[in-house]
């Protein structure tokens, strides 16, 4: 559905994913600081956006009309649990991995081929069909959304390649594997982290309607409308400082005090409130059906830059 919006909006569109319960074994060790690790890979340098602290940060004086579009008596909901049709699925390779190549959709916004995706990667089950690769000795991830394997290589709606060394951010109006131009992986939830005690990054949702607008660091918009009350793509939200997380257990009150200390950007548009976590078998549903209690009025947007329209 995405797509048709981005369509709409006469901005071409992205693409792909890999894993079917987890990240393949390749788990990490504890992130050294602030600053999470995947696979011995540091997810981007200690003040790129992701891994902003933003618990102090001001609110958006547009605060109040976004959460009301997205729905504050809607709740949270994790897109994510021990089912493995549920959550994006992502796996590591060795930088000797074979290149294979790539055909796009949107070749004018995707970054060309080769990628290091094996046939076999593991696809995100239902209709955006992610792949998610990390190269783990350069620490290049490789995205891809729609993605089929037409051997030797694979055709995808759109790709993307970040280096997690680097700040740098897609070309402006460019689409990702994402609607918002964004990586998806550093956004989501992972088991891993969770079982470490901490998440030390924002993380990714959707919402159901969006403005033809986007703030930085995403790059991207994917809607026609030009309602100002619309939240823009690369919007950041937090749960507030008030809201108390002390009454919650295990895996979702670690989630919820990353969302008041780094919050989430929105990424792609979808169900309201859907936050993202890795597929994974290992997770406890029973700890995070709590989050489904979470109403959207306990957030707010975060003042984060200028509209890009």
């Amino acid at each position: 559905m995405r797509r048709l919006l981005a369509l709409l909006a006469l901005v071409p569109a992205a693409c792909g994913s890999p894993s079917s319960s987890g990240p393949s074994g390749d788990a990490s060790p504890p992130p050294s600081g602030d600053v999470p690790v995947i696979a011995g890979c540091t997810v981007f340098p200690a003040d790129n956006p992701w891994n902003r602290d933003v618990s102090r940060d001001p609110v958006d004086p547009r605060s109040d009309a976004y959460i009301a579009s997205i729905g504050a008596s809607r709740f949270l909901h994790p897109d994510f649990g021990s089912d493995p049709t549920y959550g994006i699925p992502w796996t590591t390779v060795p930088g000797s991995q074979p290149r294979v190549p790539m055909t796009f959709d949107y070749a004018d916004e995707s970054d060309p081929g080769p990628y290091p995706i094996p046939p076999n990667a593991p696809i995100e089950a239902g209709g955006d069909r992610h792949i998610l690769v990390l190269d783990r000795d350069a620490c290049r991830l490789y995205e891809t959304f729609d993605s089929r394997y037409v051997g030797p290589g694979w055709r995808c709606g759109s790709g993307a390649i970040f280096d997690l060394r680097s700040n740098a951010l897609r070309p402006a109006g460019w689409t990702s594997a994402d609607a918002a131009g964004l990586p998806i992986l550093p956004g989501l939830v992972r088991r891993d982290e969770v079982r470490q005690g901490a998440i030390r990054h924002a993380l990714r949702f959707t919402t159901r309607r969006t403005q033809r607008a986007y703030l930085a660091p995403a790059r991207h918009f994917a809607s026609s409308s030009t309602d100002p009350n619309l939240p823009p793509m690369g919007l950041r939200v937090r749960l507030k400082a008030s809201f108390d997380v002390q009454r919650f257990r295990g895996d979702a009150r670690i989630v919820l005090v990353a969302l008041q200390r780094y919050g989430m950007l929105l990424a792609d548009n979808g169900s309201d409130w859907f936050i993202t976590g890795e597929t994974n078998t290992a997770w406890d549903d029973d700890d995070l059906e709590q989050l489904k209690t979470v109403p959207g009025s306990a957030f707010e947007a975060v003042q984060t830059g200028p509209l890009q329209r």
